[in-house]
Protein backbone atom coordinates (compact mmCIF):
# COMPACT_ATOMS: atom_id res chain seq x y z
CA UNK A 1 0.00 0.00 0.00
CA UNK A 2 2.54 2.37 1.10
CA UNK A 3 4.64 1.71 -2.44
CA UNK A 4 1.14 2.46 -4.60
CA UNK A 5 1.31 6.03 -2.74
CA UNK A 6 4.52 6.58 -3.86
CA UNK A 7 4.20 5.99 -7.16
CA UNK A 8 1.33 7.89 -7.55
CA UNK A 9 2.81 10.59 -5.50
CA UNK A 10 5.81 10.38 -7.91
CA UNK A 11 3.42 10.33 -11.01
CA UNK A 12 1.30 13.35 -9.55
CA UNK A 13 4.86 15.05 -9.23
CA UNK A 14 5.60 13.85 -13.15
CA UNK A 15 2.42 15.42 -14.19
CA UNK A 16 2.30 18.37 -12.10
CA UNK A 17 6.02 19.46 -13.98
CA UNK A 18 5.45 18.66 -17.09
CA UNK A 19 2.21 20.99 -17.13
CA UNK A 20 4.69 23.69 -15.78
CA UNK A 21 6.95 22.80 -18.56
CA UNK A 22 4.36 23.10 -21.15
CA UNK A 23 3.09 27.06 -19.79
CA UNK A 24 4.33 29.18 -22.49
CA UNK A 25 4.24 32.86 -22.13
CA UNK A 26 4.15 35.36 -25.51
CA UNK A 27 5.02 39.35 -25.04
CA UNK A 28 2.63 41.54 -26.42
CA UNK A 29 4.48 41.46 -29.88
CA UNK A 30 5.39 38.27 -30.06
CA UNK A 31 3.42 35.29 -31.62
CA UNK A 32 3.79 31.54 -31.58
CA UNK A 33 3.49 29.12 -34.53
CA UNK A 34 2.52 25.77 -33.06
CA UNK A 35 3.31 22.41 -35.25
CA UNK A 36 1.38 19.38 -33.36
CA UNK A 37 2.05 15.86 -34.92
CA UNK A 38 4.16 18.01 -37.64
CA UNK A 39 0.77 19.98 -38.58
CA UNK A 40 0.74 23.57 -38.59
CA UNK A 41 -2.08 24.79 -36.55
CA UNK A 42 -4.62 27.50 -38.29
CA UNK A 43 -4.23 30.33 -36.37
CA UNK A 44 -1.21 31.49 -34.19
CA UNK A 45 -0.71 31.62 -30.55
CA UNK A 46 -0.40 34.98 -28.02
CA UNK A 47 0.41 37.02 -26.68
CA UNK A 48 -0.30 36.14 -22.79
CA UNK A 49 0.03 32.41 -21.33
CA UNK A 50 -0.12 29.69 -23.64
CA UNK A 51 0.14 25.34 -23.37
CA UNK A 52 2.61 23.98 -25.26
CA UNK A 53 2.68 20.05 -25.20
CA UNK A 54 5.76 18.78 -25.59
CA UNK A 55 6.79 16.62 -27.71
CA UNK A 56 3.30 16.53 -29.47
CA UNK A 57 3.48 20.47 -30.17
CA UNK A 58 6.49 22.47 -31.09
CA UNK A 59 6.57 26.34 -30.87
CA UNK A 60 8.25 28.66 -33.13
CA UNK A 61 8.22 32.30 -31.45
CA UNK A 62 7.74 34.79 -34.32
CA UNK A 63 8.36 39.26 -33.96
CA UNK A 64 5.76 41.33 -35.23
CA UNK A 65 7.41 44.54 -34.17
CA UNK A 66 9.13 46.57 -37.06
CA UNK A 67 12.80 45.62 -37.76
CA UNK A 68 15.30 46.87 -40.11
CA UNK A 69 17.60 45.14 -42.81
CA UNK A 70 21.02 46.96 -43.93
CA UNK A 71 21.57 46.17 -47.73
CA UNK A 72 25.70 46.33 -48.40
CA UNK A 73 27.28 48.37 -50.64
CA UNK A 74 26.32 46.90 -54.30
CA UNK A 75 28.28 47.70 -56.88
CA UNK A 76 26.01 49.21 -60.05
CA UNK A 77 26.22 50.32 -63.86
CA UNK A 78 23.66 52.92 -64.51
CA UNK A 79 21.99 52.76 -67.79
CA UNK A 80 24.14 55.85 -68.65
CA UNK A 81 27.52 53.67 -67.96
CA UNK A 82 28.73 54.87 -65.05
CA UNK A 83 29.71 52.69 -61.90
CA UNK A 84 28.69 53.61 -58.53
CA UNK A 85 28.65 52.05 -55.06
CA UNK A 86 25.10 52.14 -53.48
CA UNK A 87 23.66 51.03 -50.04
CA UNK A 88 20.33 50.96 -48.61
CA UNK A 89 17.96 50.20 -45.52
CA UNK A 90 14.94 48.36 -45.56
CA UNK A 91 11.85 48.66 -42.95
CA UNK A 92 9.70 45.59 -42.70
CA UNK A 93 8.02 43.56 -40.51
CA UNK A 94 5.68 40.33 -40.28
CA UNK A 95 1.90 40.30 -40.56
CA UNK A 96 1.30 36.62 -41.08
CA UNK A 97 3.45 34.74 -38.73
CA UNK A 98 2.34 31.14 -40.17
CA UNK A 99 3.94 32.14 -43.57
CA UNK A 100 6.72 33.84 -42.37
CA UNK A 101 7.34 30.40 -40.81
CA UNK A 102 5.68 28.21 -43.34
CA UNK A 103 6.60 29.20 -46.74
CA UNK A 104 10.43 30.38 -46.48
CA UNK A 105 13.31 28.78 -44.07
CA UNK A 106 14.55 32.24 -43.60
CA UNK A 107 12.88 35.43 -44.14
CA UNK A 108 15.42 37.58 -42.87
CA UNK A 109 18.11 36.30 -45.24
CA UNK A 110 15.61 35.68 -47.88
CA UNK A 111 14.31 39.52 -47.94
CA UNK A 112 18.00 40.43 -47.59
CA UNK A 113 18.81 38.42 -51.19
CA UNK A 114 16.11 39.46 -52.55
CA UNK A 115 16.95 43.47 -51.49
CA UNK A 116 20.20 43.35 -53.12
CA UNK A 117 19.16 41.69 -56.32
CA UNK A 118 16.17 44.03 -56.81
CA UNK A 119 18.42 47.14 -55.87
CA UNK A 120 21.16 46.13 -58.50
CA UNK A 121 18.83 45.35 -61.32
CA UNK A 122 16.30 49.33 -60.45
CA UNK A 123 19.14 51.28 -60.08
CA UNK A 124 20.51 49.43 -62.97
CA UNK A 125 17.63 50.96 -65.63
CA UNK A 126 18.06 54.48 -64.38
CA UNK A 127 20.72 57.07 -64.92
CA UNK A 128 22.80 58.92 -62.72
CA UNK A 129 20.98 62.68 -62.71
CA UNK A 130 17.37 60.54 -61.46
CA UNK A 131 19.72 57.99 -59.13
CA UNK A 132 20.77 61.67 -57.87
CA UNK A 133 17.70 63.85 -57.84
CA UNK A 134 15.23 61.60 -57.73
CA UNK A 135 15.97 59.22 -54.57
CA UNK A 136 12.49 59.56 -53.21
CA UNK A 137 11.13 58.03 -56.55
CA UNK A 138 13.31 55.42 -56.43
CA UNK A 139 12.83 54.57 -53.16
CA UNK A 140 8.89 54.16 -53.90
CA UNK A 141 9.79 52.00 -56.50
CA UNK A 142 11.99 49.77 -54.61
CA UNK A 143 9.72 49.44 -51.99
CA UNK A 144 6.83 48.50 -54.10
CA UNK A 145 8.55 45.55 -55.94
CA UNK A 146 9.80 44.17 -52.69
CA UNK A 147 6.58 44.38 -51.32
CA UNK A 148 4.87 42.68 -53.86
CA UNK A 149 7.49 39.88 -53.85
CA UNK A 150 7.68 39.55 -49.88
CA UNK A 151 3.87 39.45 -49.34
CA UNK A 152 3.80 35.59 -50.44
CA UNK A 153 6.19 35.28 -47.47
CA UNK A 154 3.89 37.26 -44.61
CA UNK A 155 6.13 39.98 -44.72
CA UNK A 156 5.40 43.39 -44.86
CA UNK A 157 8.47 46.33 -46.41
CA UNK A 158 7.14 49.32 -45.08
CA UNK A 159 9.81 51.68 -46.33
CA UNK A 160 12.81 51.34 -48.64
CA UNK A 161 16.01 54.55 -48.07
CA UNK A 162 18.73 54.51 -50.45
CA UNK A 163 21.48 55.38 -47.52
CA UNK A 164 24.47 56.62 -49.68
CA UNK A 165 26.05 56.65 -53.37
CA UNK A 166 29.37 56.68 -53.84
CA UNK A 167 31.41 58.06 -56.97
CA UNK A 168 34.64 57.61 -58.46
CA UNK A 169 37.32 60.80 -58.01
CA UNK A 170 36.97 61.32 -61.84
CA UNK A 171 33.04 61.75 -61.83
CA UNK A 172 32.83 63.93 -58.53
CA UNK A 173 35.16 66.37 -60.44
CA UNK A 174 32.96 66.05 -63.67
CA UNK A 175 29.71 66.91 -61.59
CA UNK A 176 31.16 69.75 -60.24
CA UNK A 177 33.01 71.00 -63.59
CA UNK A 178 29.21 70.80 -64.96
CA UNK A 179 27.17 72.61 -62.35
CA UNK A 180 29.57 75.29 -62.79
CA UNK A 181 28.87 75.51 -66.18
CA UNK A 182 25.31 75.32 -65.35
CA UNK A 183 25.78 78.36 -62.87
CA UNK A 184 27.58 80.10 -65.74
CA UNK A 185 24.86 79.91 -67.98
CA UNK A 186 22.24 81.08 -66.14
CA UNK A 187 24.14 84.05 -64.90
CA UNK A 188 24.80 84.77 -68.80
CA UNK A 189 20.82 84.39 -69.38
CA UNK A 190 20.03 86.51 -66.06
CA UNK A 191 22.32 88.85 -67.42
CA UNK A 192 20.93 88.83 -71.32
CA UNK A 193 17.31 89.08 -70.08
CA UNK A 194 18.60 92.07 -67.34
CA UNK A 195 19.87 93.72 -70.45
CA UNK A 196 16.75 93.16 -72.48
CA UNK A 197 14.50 94.82 -69.90
CA UNK A 198 16.82 97.93 -70.14
CA UNK A 199 16.50 98.20 -73.74
CA UNK A 200 12.75 98.21 -73.77
CA UNK A 201 12.62 100.55 -70.86
CA UNK A 202 14.62 102.82 -72.64
CA UNK A 203 12.88 102.68 -75.74
CA UNK A 204 9.02 103.24 -73.75
CA UNK A 205 11.29 106.41 -72.18
CA UNK A 206 12.51 107.59 -75.40
CA UNK A 207 9.00 107.57 -77.11
CA UNK A 208 7.30 109.51 -73.88
CA UNK A 209 10.27 111.83 -74.79
CA UNK A 210 9.59 112.38 -78.06
CA UNK A 211 6.40 112.96 -77.28
CA UNK A 212 7.10 115.48 -74.69
CA UNK A 213 10.42 117.47 -75.74
CA UNK A 214 10.47 119.49 -72.11
CA UNK A 215 10.90 116.02 -70.55
CA UNK A 216 14.84 116.21 -71.42
CA UNK A 217 15.46 119.53 -70.46
CA UNK A 218 13.93 118.27 -66.84
CA UNK A 219 16.34 115.12 -67.00
CA UNK A 220 18.93 117.57 -68.03
CA UNK A 221 18.45 119.81 -64.32
CA UNK A 222 18.23 116.64 -62.77
CA UNK A 223 21.55 115.67 -63.62
CA UNK A 224 22.74 119.09 -62.49
CA UNK A 225 21.56 118.70 -59.10
CA UNK A 226 22.79 114.88 -58.96
CA UNK A 227 25.82 116.35 -59.93
CA UNK A 228 25.85 119.61 -57.35
CA UNK A 229 25.25 117.56 -54.78
CA UNK A 230 28.74 115.83 -54.78
CA UNK A 231 30.49 119.06 -54.34
CA UNK A 232 32.56 118.73 -57.55
CA UNK A 233 34.34 121.92 -59.06
CA UNK A 234 33.99 120.53 -63.13
CA UNK A 235 30.88 120.04 -64.83
CA UNK A 236 30.48 118.58 -67.95
CA UNK A 237 27.34 119.28 -69.33
CA UNK A 238 26.33 117.16 -72.63
CA UNK A 239 24.95 119.82 -75.19
CA UNK A 240 22.09 117.89 -77.63
CA UNK A 241 22.77 118.64 -81.24
CA UNK A 242 18.99 119.01 -81.65
CA UNK A 243 19.18 122.00 -79.38
CA UNK A 244 21.94 123.43 -81.90
CA UNK A 245 19.71 122.93 -84.55
CA UNK A 246 16.71 125.16 -82.72
CA UNK A 247 18.91 127.95 -82.19
CA UNK A 248 19.75 127.83 -85.69
CA UNK A 249 16.29 127.83 -87.13
CA UNK A 250 15.50 130.82 -84.91
CA UNK A 251 18.57 132.97 -85.60
CA UNK A 252 17.24 132.65 -89.34
CA UNK A 253 13.67 133.39 -88.72
CA UNK A 254 14.97 136.60 -86.99
CA UNK A 255 17.54 137.71 -89.56
CA UNK A 256 14.56 137.34 -92.04
CA UNK A 257 14.07 136.11 -95.22
CA UNK A 258 16.67 138.52 -97.08
CA UNK A 259 19.76 138.30 -94.89
CA UNK A 260 22.84 136.10 -96.13
CA UNK A 261 24.47 133.78 -94.02
CA UNK A 262 27.23 136.20 -92.55
CA UNK A 263 24.52 138.43 -91.70
CA UNK A 264 24.91 141.28 -93.96
CA UNK A 265 22.04 142.19 -96.52
CA UNK A 266 21.79 140.98 -100.11
CA UNK A 267 21.76 144.22 -102.22
CA UNK A 268 18.27 144.35 -104.38
CA UNK A 269 18.15 142.50 -107.97
CA UNK A 270 17.83 144.41 -110.68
Amino acid sequence: MGDFSSFTTIVAIIILLYLLSSIKILREYERGVIFRLGRVLPHPKGPGVILVFSPIDRMVRVSLRVDTLAVPAQDVVTKDNVTVKVDAVIFFRVIDPRLAVVEVANFLYATSQLAQTTLRSVLGEVELDELLGQREKLNVRLQSILDQHTSAWGVKVAMVEVKQVELAEQMIRAIARQAEAERERRAKIISAEGEYSAAEKLAMAAEIIQKQPVAIQLRYLQTLLDIGAEKNTTIVFPLPIDIIGTVGRVLGNVAGPGSSPNGAAEPPKA
